[in-house]
């Protein structure tokens, strides 16, 4: 494993329970803050359930992509009570 990607995961894991990061702001704690479509990728090829990736969202507060779907995304964060503006059905 790469030390980017170890060091995305770890940042991720990190995120308490109804907290989101964006994908560029997890780049930008990396080191690498142009890095955050390596990011999304990342975490999209990341099924360890203790690693919280729905709890990173897009830079324009749209939830982005989930590699167990979308609307298990939006229901996880519900669930943890995150608000986020610009989400339909939310």
């Amino acid at each position: 494993m790469s030390d980017f990607k170890q060091k995305v995961l770890k940042i991720v894991s990190k995120i308490p329970n109804g907290k989101v990061l964006t994908y560029k702001k997890v780049a930008e704690m990396v080191g690498s803050p142009n890095a955050y479509r390596a990011v999304g990728n990342i975490l999209n090829k990341n099924y360890n359930s203790k690693i919280p990736c729905h709890r990173v969202i897009r830079s324009d507060n749209k939830i982005g992509d989930y590699n167990r779907g979308e609307l298990a995304k939006k229901k996880l964060l519900k669930k943890e009570g995150v608000k986020i503006k610009n989400i339909r059905d939310y």
